[in-house]
C-alpha cells in the first residue's frame, strides 16, 4: 500500500482524508493544515494524525495529496517533488500557467507521477458515454450553482467552468483556435457568472456557461456530432444518447423516421448505456495509485491540468 498524506484539511480536504482512509490502495499517514487550530480540531474530531510541519509529513509518505487553496498549490507541489514524492493536486492545477509548466518540468526531472483532480472525468454518467463521443462539432455546457461563499476567492471560471473545459479538451482532438467570453461580477470581486465560446481548428465550437449565483444547481453538457446527440447530466448522473441511422425500407409502426428535403430518410433511436454507481473522488485517487504501482500514465495528467488552466486563463483574459 502507498503511504499517503494530505495537505489541507478544509471541506474537500476532509473528504479526501476519509476516502484515503477507506481506500484499499493507500495507508493514510496523516495530514497538515496551515491553520494549526483547524488541524488540531480535525485531529480531535476525526482521529487523523495532524502534522504541524508540512516537511515532516512529506518525508513520511509516498504520495502527497494537495487539497490546499489554489494559491498555495505551486509551493506545496515543489516541496513534495523535491523529495521525490508522487503528487495528486486538486484543480485548478496552480494559480498560473507558468507555475503549472514549471511543476510539469520538475515532475519529469524526478521521474515521478502526478495527477490533477478533475473529478468529472470519473463521473459515471460521463464514463458511460465517453467512448460514444466521436468528433463532436458543437458542444453546449451549463454549470450552475447556488451561492456559496466558499470558492469566491477565484473567478467562477476557475471555480466551476474549468470542469467543463477539461471535459471538452478530453473529447475534442484539435487545438483551440479562438476564445471569446464575457463575465459579470454580481456579489464577488471576480466574475460570478460567465459565458465562453471556444472555437477549435477542426471547426468544433463549444459554448460554456457557468454561474455561482443561480437559484438551482445544474451540471449538464450536450455533444452534437454526425448522426448523434449525447447528453450528460453530471449532477443527476444520467445520460442520453440519441442516434440516427438509415431508415429501413419498411419501417415499423413505432419507428421514428425523419425525411429531409432531398428525400433521405433516417431512423431515430435511443441507445442509453447503463450508468454504474461510484464515488468519483475515490475512483480518481485509486486510479492514481494504479498509475503509480504500474508505472503508467495517470488518467488526468499534469499536461491535461495545464491545458485546462491555459484555456481557462484565455477565458478570464477576455473579461
Amino acid at each position: 500500500m502507498l503511504k499517503a498524506g494530505v495537505l489541507g484539511a478544509g471541506h474537500l480536504g476532509k473528504i479526501h482524508l476519509r476516502l484515503l482512509k477507506q481506500s484499499e490502495n493507500y495507508e493514510l499517514v496523516g495530514f497538515h493544515d496551515a491553520d494549526a487550530e483547524n488541524g488540531k480540531a480535525v485531529e480531535a474530531e476525526l482521529g487523523y494524525k495532524y502534522y504541524s510541519s508540512m516537511e515532516d509529513l512529506i518525508e513520511a509518505v509516498d504520495m502527497v495529496d494537495i487539497v490546499t487553496p489554489t494559491l498555495s498549490h505551486y509551493e506545496c507541489a515543489k516541496k513534495a517533488i523535491a523529495k521525490g514524492k508522487h503528487i495528486f493536486i486538486e484543480k485548478p492545477i496552480t494559480n498560473t500557467v507558468e507555475e503549472a509548466e514549471h511543476i510539469r518540468e520538475l515532475l519529469a526531472e524526478h521521474d515521478i507521477r502526478g495527477q490533477v483532480g478533475h473529478v468529472e472525468r470519473f463521473n459515471p454518467a460521463f464514463i458511460a458515454v465517453k467512448d460514444q463521443i466521436n468528433n463532436p462539432m458543437f458542444i453546449e455546457t451549463h454549470r450552475l450553482a447556488e451561492f456559496n461563499p466558499r470558492g469566491t476567492d477565484v473567478p467562477v471560471v476557475l471555480d466551476l467552468m474549468i470542469h467543463d473545459i477539461d471535459i471538452i479538451l478530453s473529447v475534442v482532438k484539435s487545438k483551440v483556435k479562438n476564445v471569446s467570453a464575457s463575465g459579470v461580477s454580481v456579489i464577488s470581486d471576480t466574475p460570478d457568472i460567465a459565458n465562453a465560446r471556444i472555437e477549435f481548428e477542426n471547426g468544433c465550437v463549444a459554448n460554456l456557461t457557468a454561474s455561482r449565483i443561480s437559484l438551482k444547481n445544474m451540471r449538464k453538457s450536450r455533444f452534437f456530432q454526425k448522426d448523434a446527440y449525447i447528453s450528460v447530466d453530471f449532477l443527476e448522473k444520467k445520460c442520453e444518447v440519441v442516434k440516427m441511422k438509415d431508415a429501413p425500407t419498411t419501417p415499423g409502426d413505432f419507428d421514428m423516421i425523419l425525411q429531409n428535403a432531398e428525400g433521405v430518410k433516417k431512423q431515430i433511436y435511443f441507445d442509453n448505456p447503463e450508468v454504474s454507481k461510484n464515488n468519483a473522488i475515490l475512483d480518481e485517487l485509486d486510479s492514481f495509485a494504479h498509475a503509480i504501482n504500474t508505472n503508467t500514465t495517470p488518467i488526468v495528467t499534469l499536461h491535461d491540468g495545464t491545458e485546462a488552466l491555459r484555456v481557462a486563463t484565455m477565458v478570464i483574459n477576455q473579461f
